[in-house]
Formats: C-alpha cells, structure tokens, sequence
C-alpha cells in the first residue's frame, strides 16, 4: 500500500512543477514578449498563413486529448498495481501457510522418528 501513496505524490509533484512551469512561461513571456514575433510575422503575411485558427484549435484538441489518455492511462496503473498487490498478498499468505504446513508435518516426521528409534 505505501507504494500507492508514494506513486500518487509522486504524480502530484510532477503536476506541481508542470504547473510552476506553465506559470513561469506565462509570466516570462507576458513582461518579455518571447513570441511576439509570432504576432508581427501574422500581422505582416496575414494571406500567407490562412490555417493558424485550425492548428491552434488542433493543438488545444491535441492537448486535452493527450491529458484525457494520460488520465485513463495513469487509472488504468493503479487499478493494475492495486490488483497486483492482492494477488501477491494472497501469493504469500498460501506461502507462509505451505511453509507452516510444511514445519508441522516435519515436526510430526521427527516425533514419530524419535519414537521408533525408542523401539
């Protein structure tokens, strides 16, 4: 179980950075205006690139379409992972009781030896 908790804050920090990352993009480029020159060469060939409405809105369906995957995706893990740690818990109780089985019966073997070699 600690490993679920340990992958689940491991995703929330990976979250956190890309949103610290997002923010620190969005503010360096607001006061430094590092795409501006995507602006100026818009507003000087306008007739040149008639499909940059489509490919924004292709990358922003791209976008939410690749998050809407990676969130299946990262369910789909954790249903695995949790289904994998019942299936090896179950491995080593059957474990512990064939290895408790198996003392008993070594146990029994070794009083009846004991007994016949009083005999």
């Amino acid at each position: 179980m600690k490993a679920g908790k340990h992958s689940g804050s491991r995703a929330f920090r990976d979250l956190a950075v890309i949103a610290i990352v997002l923010l620190f993009v969005f503010v360096f480029s607001y006061f430094f205006d590092l795409f501006i020159f995507i602006v100026r060469f818009l507003d000087k060939y306008p007739h040149e690139i008639i499909y940059v409405d489509e490919v924004i809105s292709l990358l922003v369906t791209l976008s939410v379409s690749l998050a809407i995957f990676a969130w299946r995706r990262w369910f789909e893990l954790k249903r695995e992972t949790a289904h994998r740690i019942k299936l090896q818990e179950e491995l080593i109780r059957s474990a512990e009781t064939r290895a408790e089985t198996e003392r008993i019966i070594s146990k029994q073997l070794h009083s009846e030896i004991e007994h016949r070699k009083k005999l």
